[in-house]
């Protein structure tokens, strides 16, 4: 069975994976959006996927630590892409952006351990390298961020690592 729980799926990048999983993931048996619907969620971006059977959308907090346990059982794999995710905003409230950007990802590790999920795929960004003026970086460049966005991606970034080097997850 193949069946995903993506949390920030109503997002643009969430939304267009959902999209790849539809059209071009062979076996997929089901899909849950887990989303919040704050501002960067948009129905609009699965309508063409709404009447298949396979798709179910959950509107939920990846800090509701119970909710989430509940809505993430019976799935094989979390693709995580939720997060609070604009710059400017991050400097005006950046507890919004750690609460959900660290806390939240902590919690959804621990729920996708309590329901032996498969597979964990957590999304990050650039933001954690830093700036460069050419070229690019690699998960071999230091971290090195400079916004209240790109700390707490970082520290998501460092959890996901150590779930999977303690856990295997």
């Amino acid at each position: 069975r193949m069946r995903y729980f993506v949390t920030g799926g109503a997002g643009f990048i969430g939304s267009n994976y959902i999209e790849h999983l539809f059209k071009e993931v062979v076996g997929v048996t089901a899909v849950t959006i887990y989303d919040k619907f704050t501002y960067a969620a948009n129905p609009k971006n699965y309508q063409e996927f709404t009447d298949d059977p396979r798709l179910t959308v959950i509107e939920g907090d990846i800090c509701d630590l119970l909710f989430l346990e509940n809505s993430m059982k019976n799935h094989d794999y979390v693709l995580h892409f939720a997060a609070e995710s604009h710059v400017d905003r991050s400097i005006s409230n950046p507890g919004e952006f750690v609460s959900t950007n660290v806390l939240g990802t902590h919690v959804l590790l621990n729920c996708a351990l309590k329901s032996e999920i498969e597979k964990f795929l957590h999304v990050s960004t650039d933001e954690v390298y830093g700036s460069i003026l050419t070229g690019s970086w690699d998960e071999s460049s230091p971290l090195l961020p400079n916004s209240p966005y790109s700390a707490s991606k970082a520290a998501a970034d460092l959890l996901v690592r150590a779930y999977f080097v303690t856990h295997g997850l």
